[in-house]
């Protein structure tokens, strides 16, 4: 098992987002990496850097909960076909089971060696498959909580899918290649040699006749999974192709590239019918919805957005997102502080109204105790280090990095060591995240 810097308690709670109605796919405090929508269409689950799921109502556009429990980057999620459950990937190593309703932590499934890049669901809801960067595919049971078996696919696994019949597995990884396993036993089915370029997302066919996977090599590539052939490369992305899914009726297969784009390609014809534009930064997860009307995508500007197929109009396109966000972290002000304070605000909120994102909020920050914002998942060497943010200790942390200042901690934070930034990022913060303004 790799070394853990946080703690091994877990800390979970589930926090309800403030504002939510004015603030549709509006949460994230950094990358959003996946995106699932539920069995009935009405609400969606987008995992994020930040360590959080936020479960969203789909018609109202609006956030209804946090779920908070894993201790490292969420890249994955998938529903149960009941809709009441859920799961998710993390990069702390662990599959999480959810109950949806209360946003409660029903267990973690432990057992992978590093950091868990996919997880899906088996048609039936009893089972859950992931796939990790320790180069390993494990298939989970579900009602009785336990790892069923591991299976050493040969290199790190981006993608993994369960064919529509539940029997056979389909996973994807860094070499390429695609492999087929047999669910009841893990054996090996089939394995579709690749072109050596990374596959990052994997999506099947109703039919289960074909795979869609996108491709590093900027391509998305159709695969025959009778017939163990490469059909077709589709080319249109100007970069990496990061998700891949494909319509419920099988009609559509929907791309999400490292340009920010995402398109949609009419499978029997393979081509493009649908390009949209729109996310600032690479689009990382892609779902349909149910009805195949509207496509959600999450991207790497932390927003989560939703289009009609295949016209590619936005639903409810969010307005002053851009604007707000900026704000939050200092993007428009002049003050050399506040330029400092933009890499550390995609972790840290440090407004009154400001969630808890991949860090605690900072707001109140000087002279609180180290380890106590509510609803933060600290480590334990945090918690108990006695620790009180002051000047001299913030300037501490930032000069002597984390490792030093706070040993056994997860903060990833780097250093800073021109004496005169940190003084000036200091100031900004004692300015910004002042409750009595001023300072």
């Amino acid at each position: 098992m790799r070394p853990r810097l946080f703690a091994t308690a877990l800390l979970l709670s589930l926090v309800l987002l403030p504002d939510a109605a004015s603030a549709a796919f509006v949460g994230h405090g950094g990358t959003v990496r996946g995106v699932a929508v539920s069995p009935d269409g009405r609400q969606a689950l987008s995992a994020g850097f930040d360590y959080s799921l936020i479960l969203w109502d789909l018609a109202g556009q609006t956030a209804v909960a946090r779920l908070i429990g894993h201790e490292a980057a969420v890249n994955a999620a998938a529903f149960l076909p009941d809709g009441r459950h859920a799961v998710s990937a993390s990069d702390d190593g662990t599959v999480a089971l959810w109950e949806i309703e209360t946003g409660r932590l029903l267990h973690r499934f432990a057992g992978h060696r590093g950091k868990v890049a996919a997880v899906a669901v088996s048609p039936d809801g009893r089972l859950a498959a992931s796939g990790g960067w320790d180069r390993t595919v494990r298939l989970w049971d579900l009602e009785e909580r336990r790892e069923l078996y591991a299976i050493d696919a040969g290199d790190n696994v981006n993608a993994v899918v369960f064919a529509p019949d539940g029997i056979r597995l389909l996973s994807g990884g860094h070499d390429g290649s695609l492999a087929l396993w047999r669910v009841a036993d893990g054996a090996a089915l089939r394995r579709f040699a690749g072109n050596g370029f990374a596959v990052n997302s994997i999506a099947v066919t109703p039919d289960g006749a074909r795979a869609v996977a996108a491709s590093i090599d900027e391509t998305v590539r159709l695969w025959d999974l009778t017939g163990a052939a490469e059909t077709v490369a589709l080319y249109g992305h100007d970069g990496p192709v990061l998700a891949a899914a494909v319509s419920p009726d099988g009609r559509f297969a929907a791309s999400g590239g490292a340009d920010g784009r995402v398109r949609v390609w009419l499978l029997a014809a393979q081509r493009t019918v649908g390009d949209f534009g729109g996310h600032e930064g690479a689009v990382w997860g892609l779902a349909f919805a149910p009805d195949g009307t509207r496509l959600l995508s999450a991207g790497a500007d932390a927003l989560v957005k939703v289009w009609e197929v295949p016209e590619g109009a936005e639903i409810g396109a969010a307005t002053g997102t851009a604007t707000a966000t900026a704000a939050a972290t200092g993007g428009h002000d002049s003050d050399p502080g506040a330029r400092l304070f933009r890499k550390c605000g995609a972790c840290h909120a440090i407004t009154a109204d400001g969630v808890n994102k991949a860090g605690p909020s900072l707001y109140g920050l000087f002279g609180r105790r180290a380890g106590t914002v509510p609803g933060y998942p600290y480590s334990e060497a945090l918690r108990s280090s006695g620790l009180v943010w002051t000047e001299e200790s913030v300037d501490a942390l930032i000069d002597l990095g984390p490792e030093r200042l706070t040993p056994g901690s997860k903060m990833p934070l780097q250093r800073m060591p021109d004496a005169q930034d940190r003084a000036e990022l200091i100031r900004y913060l004692k300015r910004a995240t002042n409750p009595a303004g001023g300072g």
